[in-house]
């Protein structure tokens, strides 16, 4: 058996956190390749690495004086390194990354170094073997990365390799250009390491216990998930549930292989399984609740609309015209209404609104702004009657006012809009109707 750990910024912080992992790494020998993030805040007031060599470089690019902040840098590594006691240095790889920043080596290279560095420590300090990732994770020349390319490259190195620590986030151009993936890519690597090595499970170490079934800033000490599906865990992320890396879904969902969310400082907490699917049954109807302020709806009003083909396609045109994507469309007999981000669309509203009339001819268009949407998801509302029923009496008892209801095809999710000021006692009337009175 075969398992791949990721750890996050958070578990990585100092030299206190590098023990912990350690010993969660020693615990057992399955875990035999370990991907670390970039030193995250080591308390509230603190600074990422990643952050701190960002505005490095952009010092540096700007020909400022950026060595200073660079020695920052490297204190912060060398009191982890002096903090467990390491015969190690890092001058001679500050030498080069400073040579580099002069070079103008680029904001990737930039921000990559953060795993680097801590890769190299990683290494030293568990016994196994270090693999830079900028030589196993390959990305185009277009700047998209190249998952069938680092797979074979990947899979034939971990071949030779019983225990190995991947830097995460980077990878590098065949050229040798290094490119990052989006902030918390550190995931990513993970996910595609697992999946090179058939690992049998891909644990993803962070600072919380698994995922919650609502937020925390919003619902008080609420409870965790045990099990999710990746189909729910998608809905979930896609509405700013935040633990995982929604991209690092897709190489271990192909590869059957399940995600472990668990916890760094709690190592013996169960955390969150996320599998394929499951013939457990949730502990609650829903699986989780989530959403995000700041739509806008587009209702759009045209008699007979429901006969004319192509309708919907030509109001979508404005939309694409405009570059600007689309979240849902609920539509009526005579009635079909846009939600998009209202920041994305202010700028360009009456441009949308005059393509929508040229192109559709519709009777009447009609804005409503500042409204919120929350997904509450979960694989036990398919088998449950009066779900969607239990969340309108809920709202309605909690004075908050539905503006938009949407239930996918898979009856996996219901989407609801209500105003932003409604956002939280809506979700906390849910979050009440299903799991409070539950218990």
């Amino acid at each position: 058996m075969i398992k791949v750990v990721k750890f996050g910024g958070s578990s990585l912080a100092s030299a206190e956190q590098f023990r912990k992992v350690k010993d969660i790494v020693n615990a057992d020998k399955k875990r035999r390749y370990v991907v670390p993030s970039a030193p995250g805040k080591r308390h509230k007031n603190d600074v990422k690495v990643t952050d701190m060599l960002y505005e490095c470089y952009a010092l540096a690019e700007a020909e400022g004086e950026f060595k200073p902040l660079l020695r920052k840098i490297r204190a912060r590594y060398n009191e982890i390194i002096n903090g467990l006691k390491l015969n190690m240095s890092l001058d001679e790889e500050f030498k080069v990354i400073e040579e580099n920043f002069i070079q103008k080596a680029g904001i990737d290279y930039a921000a990559s170094r953060g795993e680097y560095l801590n890769g190299l420590i990683m290494s030293r300090y568990t016994g196994f073997e270090f693999i830079d990732a900028a030589e196993v994770v390959r990305f185009r020349k277009d700047g998209s990365f190249d998952a069938d390319t680092t797979n074979k490259i990947l899979r034939e190195r971990l071949k030779k390799s019983q225990t190995a620590v991947i830097p995460g986030f980077y990878g590098a151009q065949e050229n040798g250009h290094v490119k990052t993936f989006s902030r918390g890519g550190s995931d990513i690597t993970g996910s595609v390491v697992a999946k090179a090595c058939k690992a049998d499970l891909y644990e993803n170490w962070t600072d919380v216990s698994g995922f919650l079934v609502a937020d925390p800033g919003i619902i008080e000490n609420p409870k965790g998930i045990k099990v999710i599906t990746y189909k729910e865990l998608r809905e979930l992320s896609y509405m700013g549930a935040a633990v995982l890396h929604e991209d690092a879904i897709f190489p271990v969902r192909r590869e059957g292989i399940p995600i472990n969310i668990k916890n760094t400082n709690e190592p013996e907490d169960p955390g969150t399984f996320i599998v394929e699917s499951t013939c457990q049954k949730p502990e609650y109807t829903i699986t989780g609740i989530a959403g995000k302020k700041g739509f806008v709806a587009v209702n759009i009003e045209k008699d007979m609309m429901n006969s004319e083909i192509g309708f919907g396609r030509k109001v979508l045109a404005a939309f694409e015209e405009n570059q600007i994507s689309f979240e849902h469309t609920p539509s009526g007999i005579d009635t079909f209404t846009v939600f998009v981000h209202q920041e994305e669309f202010e700028g360009k509203e009456q441009s949308v609104l005059s393509a929508i009339h040229r192109l559709a001819e519709p009777d009447s268009i009609d804005l409503e702004a500042d409204l919120a949407l929350i997904a509450v998801v979960g694989r036990g509302m398919k088998s449950t009657r009066g779900t969607a029923g239990r969340i309108f009496s809920a709202l309605a008892h909690a004075n908050v006012n539905v503006r938009m209801i949407d239930q996918g095809s898979s009856e996996l999710n219901v989407i609801i809009g209500v105003s932003n000021e409604d956002f939280e006692q809506a979700i906390k009337a849910i979050y009440d109707i299903f799991v409070v009175t539950r218990l």
